[in-house]
């Protein structure tokens, strides 16, 4: 059995780039990857913050780099790319992760950090898609792209106003590009997590809205970082071969619960 799991999902001999690796979230989920045998590059501002990741990574036995990257600059993710394909000789999974959220109320929401949340949020991700979903069409080898979504692209969410738009969009484009490379081979996803304690949501995380999410989720808890990894695994690996453009929830029944 244990020889058939690991030929369904073993990503031995693949590379991942993980934009978004040095957080909380998608650091789980490179995590994942490198158990699983890729070859991981964690992708961030400050190598500072991956430390303890790749410190992690190596004493479980995996490998994995860091590599600094501003998201939403393409010239900076054209070197990423190349400097990657220098070093490892190919990519075969994209996972794009980097993300901003912000509590601000709607009519309080100043433009400069409307368009700083959607420079990461989408542009991050449309650059990110461009530059290396030419190199899989070029390549002409396929590949895994994952974009991480989140429940408030498919269900607004109060208090984040500016996060839900960009994460609604990062959905859509996901499926278009899904529509747009299938017959390539390219593979794109959206992985959706519900409510994971991160950084990013500390901000909005007050006594009230925790009632409020776990009076909503039916397993009554938050997410765990590492309870991404299943999905992740599965996303990236040969046994997610006829998955794309799927929204993959992982969000303790979240999107089940209405009343």
């Amino acid at each position: 059995m244990s020889d058939y799991l690991n030929q369904l999902f073993s990503l031995t001999g693949k590379t991942a780039v993980v934009i978004g690796g040095t957080g909380e979230l998608c650091g789980a989920m490179a995590q994942g990857l490198a158990s699983a045998g890729a070859e991981v590059v964690l992708v961030g501002r400050s190598e500072e913050k991956a430390k303890a990741r790749l410190a992690s990574i190596e004493a479980a036995g995996g490998k994995a780099w860091f590599l600094p990257c501003e998201v939403d600059k393409r010239d900076q993710l054209e070197k990423l790319l190349a400097d990657v394909v220098e070093k490892s000789g190919k990519v075969d999974v994209l996972v794009n992760g980097a993300g901003m959220n912000s509590a601000t109320p709607f009519l309080e929401i100043p433009e400069d950090e409307w368009d700083r949340i959607y420079e990461v949020n989408i542009k991050g991700v449309f650059l990110a898609c461009q530059v290396f979903g030419k190199y899989f069409v070029e390549r002409g080898a396929g590949g895994s792209i994952i974009n991480v979504g989140s429940m408030s692209g498919v269900i607004p969410l109060s208090r984040v106003f500016t996060y839900s738009t960009t994460k609604a969009a990062v959905h859509n484009l996901s499926k278009n590009l899904a529509r747009e490379w299938a017959e390539q081979n390219i593979r794109v996803n959206t992985l959706v997590p519900g409510f994971f304690p991160a950084e990013q949501n500390k901000k909005v995380l007050t006594p009230e809205r925790v009632g409020q999410i776990m009076g909503h989720t039916p397993m009554n808890r938050f997410g765990e970082a590492k309870e991404l990894i299943g999905a992740t695994i599965l996303l990236a690996s040969d046994a997610g071969s006829f998955m794309t453009g799927t929204e993959t929830v992982v969000d303790g029944g979240y999107a089940a619960m209405t009343i």
